[in-house]
């Protein structure tokens, strides 16, 4: 199978929705919901129909390389996108599924357009007033969401990457606050900071 015809079959799920009269359907997907440290993110996007991202997929089965440049063209060619941020504190306010929720929601109320379909990674979400299914594994099954995997990925993995200096001995340039074993050796030695999630269990062997 030809990139060009493995890119064609992801969007099976959108013209399905098409055909049943949906026109602006929009992806939603979440990275960062295992770290010990740092925000989730979460990002929605509406794909003008039929757009060819060459080599798209769910993040995480792409190199670096190749996320950065989907990142950008996905960007270039979305009708609109938006990336939302929810820190550590909301995080143990809420419990990680309950900040992941929010994400989803504030991501898709705040498009520049509004979709009347969504697309949402994974088996559940709660607040979703917008018509929408929920697609286990939907980042390798649905374009619009593989897409929103990619802005969330780069977004959150660049956002840890600025905190490396400031935080510079929990390694996060590195591990990108997941539960490494640098990571709990860090905080095993100076504790947890303020961008850490407190309600998770910062111990090694246990992680959140």
């Amino acid at each position: 199978m030809s990139d060009f015809e493995r890119v064609d079959a992801l969007w099976r799920i959108e013209r399905e929705k098409m055909r049943n009269g949906y026109t602006r359907i929009a992806g939603v997907d979440e990275a960062g919901r295992g770290p010990l440290a740092g925000p989730v993110c979460v990002a929605a996007v509406i794909l003008p129909p039929d757009a060819y991202l060459e080599g798209i997929d769910d993040s995480k089965k792409l190199s670096e390389k190749n996320k950065n440049r989907l990142f950008d063209e996905i960007r270039k060619v979305a009708v609109c996108y938006n990336i939302v941020l929810i820190h550590n504190d909301e995080i143990d306010r809420l419990n990680i599924l309950g900040a992941t929720f929010k994400g989803m929601c504030e991501s898709v109320n705040g498009l520049s357009e509004k979709p009347d379909f969504v697309l949402v990674d994974g088996n559940m979400v709660r607040g979703m007033s917008i018509p929408h299914e929920c697609i286990v594994k939907g980042d390798s099954k649905s374009i619009s969401i593989a897409a929103a995997s990619i802005l969330a990925k780069v977004t959150r993995d660049r956002y840890m990457d600025s905190l490396g200096e400031e935080y510079a001995v929990y390694g996060f340039k590195k591990h990108k606050g997941y539960p490494t074993k640098a990571h709990y050796e860090a905080l095993s030695k100076y504790g947890a900071s303020d961008i850490h999630r407190k309600s998770f269990n910062l111990k090694i062997g246990i992680g959140g």
